[in-house]
């Protein structure tokens, strides 16, 4: 905040020509306002709304009396102060200001200069009309506030009879939309059999419960007779129904017990025979054959049992009575599962329709209770339309006219417009807010640094220094006095050759000097800060960098061969190339020919050891590179250095430009020793100028008295 509030003065300084140039603008033409501006009379009428007047019916209360007030609803005065300004009333008010039919005012202008307004929490409605002649203006509002008086009985009868003629249509309406809901609703119910929906669901769920119960006695039924099924099968050895019948009827036969008990007489016989005889014994075979024969006859007689089926084994037969027993008591058991069976799937069968019904049930109800909803609607909306059908009927034959004059118009004697001071105030207040507007605009508009201080706070990184604008004869350094001898001119240079070595731990002996953009004055950075190290007896050297636009040799009136490019190419070395100027301890290290491709001879290994040779050599070296934005060299040459010194311009280096480069450098892990602030003038600057000139006076004197010892001795 503070910062914001010491940098508005450098603001509006900057600024000033535009915003004093707004603000006159403005009150130049408030002032141009009122000397040309015609004098206008305004008068003033009133009319209320008269709520003494009470009808019988609620309609016509509703229409006779102001409202109560409900926030965004409708207003009977509201309703008032547009009817003010309708063409039928300010027509006939016309007529009656001027009968004759020769007004000198249409509807549409009587209708722009009137002004209609509600005073607030009452039911007045205020008239004010502006006018040259202040009689004229009266007599209008009387006749506006007339006509209004004339029509509102007219207006509020017809709203009545409206209403009545409304709703004698809609009432006949209302009762046919009542028959017909009640036909639909019971053709619904003689459809769907719905009664009442409370009973049948009941029922539903009475009787739903019921069979389930049901259910789950015959399912425990089902369990038993399925486990002693399962008991039967296991020991009766019989796989099906079938197959048990044909065993217990087999087993009970005669025929079929006369012939198991002579295949066991034969088979008895054959064993005797066999202990006895050999197997080729004419009776053994003879009996064998017997007892196949009567086998044969055995199985024939007992597939009878089973028809249609594979004849049951003769070991499956139930001969004894407990097997004939227990075989009964399965076929028993499975007759009764497979009535059980029956009936669970009955009883499942009438669960699942009564549990669809019952979900059918609320489906069915809700279109119901749609119509019921819609009947009911319906003979509501029959009953309100009777009720307010009496009502306008009342109140059509009791209204009268609401509207009064509470006070009438008269010709004022002094003009309303324009009001001198209102307007200077107000022209004030706007020239005000436009030339901060301006200076506000201006300032967003311009992306430029405008001081050293705001580049520091910008970058959030040191300033290394301010230096200022040279004079043309100083930018170069041919003849170098003119640069060297001005104390105004070298102090800030030095100043910033201290600040590099103070802030740095480590002794610097290589700086790149670059820019965001040409035209900041890099290359006479790095030329004058040179000739400065040079004047306290440093070995210093400059090479010129910027392969693309090279300058060092111009500042210093050198010839441009042999140069870098010589020794990148391997035709010269570094004492060979180098360029002795006529500042002491200064060398220059031009750019030499220009070469196609001059990236690539920086980013050769040459050029390393090139930066590692003028190191070793000299005190300082200076680079002077092409800017940022337009190569990658400056990056390159400040892996090979110290750091980066980066100059900037006010008014001339863009700040985005700027945030830009700084942080590439940062990202790239290059060093930044600082920013320069290029081309301003400060107070230290003056005070050197001031410094040089009393200096040049003492030299001056000096040398006189000189010369007057000199003429005395002589």
């Amino acid at each position: 905040m503070e910062k914001g509030i010491s940098t508005l003065p450098a603001i509006l300084k900057r600024r000033s020509l535009p915003a004093l140039a707004t603000f006159a603008a403005v009150i130049g033409g408030a002032f141009a306002y009122l000397a040309f501006a015609p004098r206008l009379y305004q008068s003033t009428a009133r009319l209320m709304l008269d709520d003494n007047r009470v009808s019988v019916s609620e309609l016509g209360r509703d229409l006779t009396q102001a409202p109560v007030g409900i926030p965004g609803g409708p207003s009977p005065v509201a309703d008032q102060a547009e009817l003010v300004k309708s063409q039928p009333v300010l027509e006939r008010s016309l007529q009656k200001v001027f009968p004759d039919s020769n007004s000198p005012l249409t509807v549409k202008q009587l209708g722009q200069k009137l002004r209609v307004k509600i005073a607030p929490a009452t039911n007045i409605v205020v008239l004010s009309y502006q006018a040259k002649d202040p009689v004229l203006a009266a007599k209008l509002l009387n006749a506006i506030s007339q006509t209004m008086v004339e029509d509102s009985a007219q207006y509020v009868r017809k709203e009545a009879a409206n209403v009545r003629m409304f709703l004698e249509k809609e009432v006949p309406s209302a009762r046919l939309r009542l028959q017909q809901a009640e036909v639909i609703e019971n053709k619904y119910r003689q459809a769907t059999g719905i009664v009442s929906f409370e009973d049948q669901s009941k029922s539903l769920v009475d009787s739903l419960a019921n069979l389930e119960d049901q259910e789950r006695t015959l399912v425990a039924q089902l369990q038993q007779t399925r486990s002693r099924d399962a008991s039967l099968r296991a020991i009766t050895n019989s796989p099906s129904l079938s197959n048990a019948y044909a065993a217990v009827r087999g087993g009970q036969d005669e025929q079929l017990q006369k012939l198991r008990t002579k295949l066991t007489d034969l088979g008895t016989q054959v064993i005797d025979m066999r202990l006895r005889f050999t197997e080729n014994h004419p009776t053994l075979i003879k009996l064998v054959q017997e007892q196949q024969a009567i086998k044969a006859l055995y199985n024939q007689e007992l597939a009878r049992f089973s028809p249609g089926n594979p004849a049951i084994s003769p070991r499956n037969v139930a001969s004894d009575s407990l097997s004939q027993n227990l075989t009964s008591e399965l076929i028993n058991n499975q007759i009764e599962r497979l009535g059980i069976e029956n009936r669970l799937r009955v009883i499942q069968s009438l669960r699942a329709n009564l549990r669809d019904r019952l979900a059918r049930l609320p489906v069915l109800q809700q279109p119901l209770t749609a119509l019921t909803r819609q009947q009911d609607e319906a003979a509501a909306s029959l009953k309100l339309l009777q009720s307010k059908l009496e009502e306008a009927r009342i109140a059509e034959a009791q209204l009268v006219g609401n509207v009064r004059i509470i006070e009438e118009a008269k010709p004022a004697t002094s003009p309303a417009s324009p009001q001198p001071a209102i307007v200077l105030v107000l022209a004030t207040v706007l020239a005000t807010i436009l030339a901060i507007a301006v200076v506000l605009l201006l300032e967003m508009m311009d992306k430029t640094l405008h001081n050293a201080s705001e580049a520091e706070e910008l970058l959030k990184t040191r300033l290394l220094g301010e230096l200022p604008s040279l004079p043309a004869k100083t930018l170069t350094l041919n003849p170098p006095g003119n640069f060297l001898d001005n104390i105004a001119l070298v102090e800030p240079y030095r100043m910033l050759l201290k600040t590099l070595e103070f802030r740095n731990s480590q002794k610097v002996r290589s700086i790149v000097i670059s820019s965001t953009k040409s035209g900041e004055g890099k290359s006479v950075v790095a030329s004058h800060l040179a000739a400065v190290c040079a004047m306290f007896s440093r070995r210093t050297l400059i090479i010129d960098a910027d392969l693309r636009c090279p300058m060092q040799h111009k500042l210093f009136n050198l010839i441009p061969q042999p140069g870098i490019t010589d020794i990148l190419d391997g035709h010269l070395s570094l004492v060979e190339a180098v360029q002795i100027t006529d500042i002491d301890h200064l060398s220059v290290l031009t750019c030499g020919s220009l070469h196609t491709r001059p990236s690539q001879l920086l980013e050769s290994d040459a050029m390393k050891s090139l930066m590692a040779e003028a190191i070793a050599k000299y005190d300082l070296v200076i680079l002077d590179t092409p800017s940022l934005n337009d190569s990658a060299d400056a990056t390159t040459l400040g892996r090979y250095s110290d750091g980066v010194v980066l100059v900037t311009r006010p008014s001339f280096t863009h700040k985005e430009s700027l945030q830009k480069t700084v942080s590439e450098l940062t990202h790239n892990r290059i060093a930044i020793l600082g920013v320069v602030a290029n081309g301003t003038t400060n107070q230290t600057e003056k005070s050197y100028r001031y410094s040089s000139r009393l200096l040049q006076r003492v030299n001056v004197l000096s040398d006189t008295v000189s010369s007057k010892n000199g003429s005395r001795s002589k």
